[in-house]
């Protein structure tokens, strides 16, 4: 009855203590000289993202910049991301979208939101943040599906969008 006991026990300590993979956040903020009404001009237009990420080639969208949206982005060197359009506010100057899982990106679960406000002394400040789980949800992840690679290919996104934005518009 003692050993029943121990076991039993050993087996509710780690059912207690088992969980699948922890929510994993990026956030990366970058100032412009530009205004904040120019630099919303082109990040809002939720079927132009390659005409300011470097990354991507070429986007389709079903219903423009409008919420429900489904924009497929092909990005250069293969692959694609398949993406919806949550909110959008022209008032708060941000957009929010997801991801659906299984594209280019090794993530899951993937929520995303940039804002555009005034800078202190002109200009304005961009960030881009997200949420999101490693792409392998196992409790010993696939190279490159782990926790360190889906942050760190995330904040690469973004640090490259924002640079490459900050590029065009800083003129």
């Amino acid at each position: 009855m003692r050993l029943f006991a121990a076991l039993l026990a050993i087996v509710a300590s780690t059912t207690v203590f088992a969980h699948g993979p922890s929510r994993l956040k990026a956030n990366e903020t970058i100032t412009l000289k530009a205004s904040p009404d120019a630099v919303w001009a082109k990040v809002k237009d939720f079927t132009q993202l390659q005409s300011w990420h470097p990354a991507v080639e070429s986007s389709t969208a079903t219903a423009g910049s409008d919420v429900g949206s489904v924009r497929t982005l092909k990005i250069k060197g293969g692959g694609e991301v398949v993406e919806k359009l949550e909110a959008i506010s022209d008032a708060d100057r941000s957009l929010t979208y997801t991801a659906q899982d299984g594209g280019a990106l090794p993530v899951s679960k993937y929520k995303s939101t940039i804002t555009v406000k005034p800078a202190d002394g002109g200009g304005s400040t961009v960030e881009w943040k997200g949420v999101f789980f490693r792409a392998d949800a196992s409790e010993h992840p696939a190279a490159g599906k782990d926790d360190e690679t889906a942050t760190g290919t995330i904040k690469a996104v973004y640090t490259d969008g924002l640079k490459n934005l900050k590029a065009l518009l800083d003129k």
